[in-house]
């Protein structure tokens, strides 16, 4: 039985599959990484930042109330 070694082509794709899988794992840590430090990461939605639960003033409330002179 004879056995081939395997191709130049194979090895060279063989050694960019390599490379690529490393690019990914480097890729995914820097993600990991960079995640936890970026703004506005656990705050939630910007658009709700500093709305309180519970009952909101009316927007049309905000004039001074009409007070009678009788």
């Amino acid at each position: 039985m004879n056995r081939s070694r395997p191709s130049l082509q194979k090895r060279d794709r063989e050694k960019s599959k390599r490379e690529k899988q490393q690019q990914k794992i480097a890729r995914r840590s820097e993600v990991k990484t960079r995640r936890p430090n970026s703004p506005g990461a656990g705050e939630g939605d910007p658009d709700l930042a500093g709305i309180v639960a519970g009952p909101q003033a009316k927007p049309w409330d905000d004039e001074d109330p009409v007070e009678d002179k009788t």
